[in-house]
């Protein structure tokens, strides 16, 4: 997937002879990045709702057709990958009439592959969406809609200018963190960076203006001058807070300062991810993250290991629960170590979602049963057109980030989509699962479930353990418990030498005699003997396909 494309300021000569600067800023689709894509609309007169001709109408569409409705845009439908064999394109067009309330006689058909249609969409552009309003007289007012870092000039700014003009030399104040920096280059976004000598009312450029980190700016956040300031920020402004939380360490433990350099690299550039260090018995150093959400976690794993070259333990991603103690005080915890002491605990929540899947009606036992399994409540049909559901239900959200979307699309054969918004938190029995191998807590596999998934884990966990942990001369007790409480076992039995194989004829009582010598010494061994649980134990657990 393409995360997010550049933004660019294009060109563009009509039939009539006019000139025309279109400025197109792409957004990413998920709703992980649903808050990037509100400020990417907010900055924005129209928008193209591109919809794939064989996958048809997706939940995020959807989601995204809202948002754009409520920062009230101009939409032109338009359909992409007519090309491809298995592209239905009536289909299409009756979803975008039944399910997006549009016009389909207005959707434009094309395929940016083969280069069909694109002309249509430019004078689209130009005829049906309105050109931007603005006063150059006003005081500047522009919206942060990205940020970017150069190793050379510090942040690259993404503005829309609203009001009011910016020029080299001026004194800029971000109205958020009330910091104040000097504008050393404004710009436009062309195939590189094309110097201008300002940014007016109504223009999508780039401010370098020293802002050392990304961390030093906002998205959503408004630019003024120091000297003339706007009244009031522009609105829509929100700090993004972290949903999903997870541990990374190092495969080696000599690879501990390279992860440590890679997230704060890394963190130049994506200013959502925070850290901070995490140390665990069994795995050593590392750090504990928050993430948007699921498919941030994956870039951000996939971007340290591919960019970076690390090799990286993830373990279980977890939510942040709240739990309400006795004396009244209400505690966040996201870390299973932090897991407040069972007495003191009066009542325990976790954050719900209101999830919103779309797919043919052919898979509705499966998705239902799969939306029942992971504590689905109070599910709601509707059919948008003759073959396709849309299931609403309300789910918890540690239920979805293991694996729930995965196992969505191999249930309806990759013709599902999913969306959801996080809702409020609701009352549930949850209790930290601790995994003890010969009776020692490894606390790199606990976890904090509900009660009535707590054995489901345990099981499961204690299998894997068992087929990846190595024999050793003396037994080993893999065990799932809760508190005191014992849930699951399995036991990996040693390696036994036959010592009665000498032995031919003669009294039993030698060979017990020798069985007994055995048993002693296993025993004596077992009180010694401590279990080295290898690395690919860990990386074989904690996969997330535990579904």
């Amino acid at each position: 997937i393409t995360i997010k494309s550049n933004t660019i300021t294009l060109p563009y000569v009509a039939e009539d002879g006019e000139e025309y600067s279109l400025n197109l800023i792409d957004t990413p689709g998920h709703v992980d990045f649903s808050y990037e894509v509100s400020r990417a609309l907010a900055s924005c007169e129209g928008v193209l709702l591109v919809v794939d001709a064989s996958q048809g109408v997706e939940a995020q569409t959807v989601a995204n057709l809202y948002l754009a409705l409520e920062h009230d845009l101009a939409i032109i439908p338009v359909i992409n990958k007519i090309d491809l064999p298995q592209a239905d394109v009536p289909g299409v067009k009756e979803q975008i009439d039944k399910e997006l309330g549009l016009d389909p006689e207005k959707a434009i058909l094309c395929s940016a592959k083969e280069g069909i249609g694109i002309e249509a969409v430019l004078k689209a552009i130009v005829t049906r969406i309105p050109p931007p309003k603005g006063k150059v007289s006003a005081p500047l007012s522009a919206l942060i809609f990205d940020a970017q870092y150069d190793p050379f000039r510090g942040t690259v700014v993404s503005c829309r200018v609203f009001d009011g003009r910016v020029r080299p030399g001026d004194s800029i104040r971000l109205m958020f963190h009330q910091t104040t920096h000097k504008v050393e280059e404004v710009g436009l976004f062309g195939l590189k960076r094309e110097l201008q000598p300002e940014l007016a009312a109504g223009m999508v450029g780039y401010l370098i203006a020293g802002i050392k980190t990304v961390r030093d700016t906002r998205i959503g956040d408004t630019i003024t001058l120091e000297a003339q300031p706007a009244p009031k920020p522009l609105p829509g402004f929100k700090e993004v807070k972290p949903v999903v939380f997870a541990s990374l360490f190092p495969v080696g433990a000599d690879d501990y300062h390279a992860l440590a350099e890679a997230l704060e690299k890394y963190q130049l550039n994506d200013a959502s991810l925070i850290y901070q260090k995490d140390t665990s018995a069994a795995l050593g150093h590392g750090f504990r993250c928050g993430f948007l959400g699921l498919l941030h976690l994956e870039i951000v794993q996939e971007r340290l290991s591919r960019e970076f070259g690390l090799s990286l333990i993830m373990t279980v991603p977890g939510v942040r629960y709240e739990f309400t103690l006795q004396d009244g005080q209400v505690v966040a915890v996201d870390n299973p170590q932090h897991y407040p002491e069972p007495t003191r605990i009066k009542k325990t929540a976790e954050p719900y979602i209101k999830a919103v899947t779309l797919f043919p009606t052919r898979y509705l036992g499966a998705v239902m049963k799969l939306c029942l399994e992971r504590r689905g409540v109070n599910p709601r049909f509707s059919n948008p057109t003759p073959n396709r559901v849309e299931l609403n239900c309300d789910m918890p959200l540690a239920e979805v980030i293991i694996d729930f979307y995965d196992r969505l699309k191999s249930l309806t054969q990759g013709y599902g989509s999913f969306d959801y918004e996080l809702g409020d938190y609701r009352e549930a029995q949850l209790v930290r699962l601790d995994i003890l191998v010969n009776g020692e807590r490894v606390d790199a596999l606990s976890m904090i479930v509900h009660q009535d998934r707590a054995r489901d884990w345990a099981v499961r966990i204690c299998e894997r353990l068992k087929e990846e942990i190595p024999r050793q001369q003396f037994k080993i007790i893999i065990q799932g418990a809760i508190g005191g409480k014992i849930i699951a076992r399995e036991t990996l039995n040693p390696f036994r030498k036959d010592v009665t194989a000498k032995l031919y004829g003669g009294d039993v009582t030698r060979k017990r005699k020798l069985l007994e010598k055995q048993k002693e010494g296993k025993t004596r061994l077992k009180m010694v003997g401590s279990v080295s649980i290898p690395q690919s134990a860990f990386v074989a657990v904690l996969r997330t396909d535990m579904g």
